[in-house]
């Protein structure tokens, strides 16, 4: 979810004109779709369509085929287009993603908002009815020692509490700090050891098979820690980024893994038409 990772993969945002007029159709109905969950969608790609219309944004994702969307936060990625949701209130940002027909239960956050102010923040998500708020990255530095690595794993295990207290769930995304080593080892890795299960879970980010971080294989290498997913395709030939299903992972394999990981939820997230493009291979895959 940081901005310096997305610009490696993220397809430029295409104009929110063009692309209301290819969404103008009407909600697909409901069908069967992976692991029996709702199709979810990052709001993240289309940042630049909801810092000009957010209600409409929302809508024309709907039509699209999500069912679910997970959020931005206001404060963390006010400079990023979502700084424009401040201005509604929880009730009236409820309404909007009822009026769609969306379900949201889930947001980033970036962790220094979530050091300046904790109470506000989970106050924010928690009115919203989120319970989910998830950090992109601990932001520790790129070449860290073992003592940076539990520095951060102790921060955040702390954030975990108060947000558990509140009732909600903390996760940890797998971009930038997660993917540098300490010592020959994953950051990743050690924070799965370091991070108190009951306090944190993980959100895989399957693009990282670009830099060899196999969703099914951290799935059922750690069972039960994680509770969502950020999806992308992934051609191992070309090395880019396509819709979901038409690179060269396997799907099938991905989502049965992420049952023993423990996956809840799952956002597509990719440019605009890649992410339209996922969604009729998404709603027949059976699993």
């Amino acid at each position: 979810m940081s901005e310096m990772t997305r610009r490696k993969f993220l397809s430029t945002t295409a104009k929110y004109a063009a692309w209301a007029g290819m969404l103008g159709a009407g909600a697909p109905e409901s069908r069967a779709n992976p692991l029996g969950l709702p199709i979810g969608c990052q709001t993240w790609p289309v940042r630049e369509m909801i810092a000009k219309d957010f209600p409409g944004t929302i809508k024309a994702l709907s039509a699209a085929g999500f069912q679910s969307i997970e959020l931005c936060s206001p404060v963390g990625y006010a400079d990023s287009g979502f700084a424009g949701l401040a201005k509604y209130t929880p009730a009236e940002l409820r309404k909007i993603l009822s009026d769609a027909g969306v379900s949201c239960f889930s947001s980033h956050f970036g962790i220094d908002e979530l050091r300046k102010d904790p109470p506000g923040r989970i106050a924010w998500a928690k009115e919203i009815g989120l319970t989910q708020m998830i950090v992109p990255s601990l932001d520790g530095p790129k070449n860290p020692a073992m003592d940076d690595v539990k520095r951060a794993a102790d921060e955040y295990n702390k954030m975990g509490e108060r947000a558990a207290d509140a009732g909600i769930q903390q996760g940890l995304h797998n971009e930038d700090f997660e993917c540098s080593k300490v010592n020959g080892r994953r950051t990743y890795d050690i924070l799965l050891e370091l991070l108190d299960p009951k306090l944190v879970k993980f959100q895989f980010q399957v693009s990282t098979i670009e830099q060899g971080f196999d969703a099914a294989e951290y799935f059922t290498k750690y069972p039960a820690r994680f509770f969502s997913m950020h999806v992308q395709g992934w051609s191992a030939k070309t090395k880019k980024i396509t819709p979901v299903g038409r690179g060269t992972l396997d799907w099938k394999k991905i989502f049965t893994a992420a049952k023993t990981g423990g996956v809840k939820n799952y956002f597509v997230e990719m440019n605009l038409d890649f992410m339209k493009a996922s969604v009729p291979y998404l709603r027949a895959l059976q699993v």
